[in-house]
């Protein structure tokens, strides 16, 4: 890291971030070489990372063909505003970078076991009863067993770190919980 001072050294608080992260960002490489981004729910579960998807599409070819991952989350905290010249502004962040190897998941008690996990997750007050055969059927959990996880932080400048930390100590909630009807 080009910035040691920006590194984030401990784990609890990498832990806290994936936990309430709620999109994480998986970089595969295609057959044709090109990289690819895409922006999905995980969760992280006995010390590794899961995601669910559809058992076909350039995301699973991409890991059947070559499983080795980045997978990215950050929180934006605050943006501060210039006063006078642009380039004093700044934007207050925490992220993680993962690079690890993905696998599909066979096992179906580690697959149920990371559906309870998702859904306890987004779905924190309970109410969203068994998993249907046929549903497990038609998903399928990838696993992301972790190679190396690192984190960055700016929390801002001395005057400003009080504010961030009371920001961060507060828990700012996630986007809105709609019903569906």
């Amino acid at each position: 890291m080009r910035v040691a001072k920006k590194e984030i050294h401990d784990q609890e608080i990498l832990e806290e971030l994936l936990a309430r992260s709620p999109v994480g960002r998986l970089g595969t490489i295609g057959r044709d070489g090109y990289p690819m981004i895409k922006p999905l729910n995980f969760v992280h579960h006995r010390g590794r990372i899961y995601f669910h998807s559809a058992p076909e599409g350039e995301k699973i070819d991409a890991i059947r063909w070559d499983g080795r991952v980045c997978f990215e989350v950050d929180l934006p905290i605050a943006y501060v505003k210039s006063t006078g010249i642009p380039c004093k502004a700044d934007y207050l962040y925490r992220s993680v970078i993962i690079r690890g190897r993905a696998h599909v998941v066979a096992d179906r008690e580690e697959r149920v076991s990371v559906f309870k996990a998702l859904m306890q997750k987004y779905q924190t007050e309970g109410g969203y009863g068994g998993f249907p055969e046929d549903r497990l059927a038609m998903t399928i959990v990838v696993r992301i067993d972790i190679v190396e996880m690192t984190g960055k932080q700016d929390l801002g400048k001395e005057n400003e770190r009080d504010a961030v930390l009371r920001i961060l100590r507060n828990k700012p909630a996630p986007a809105a919980v709609l019903e569906r009807s």
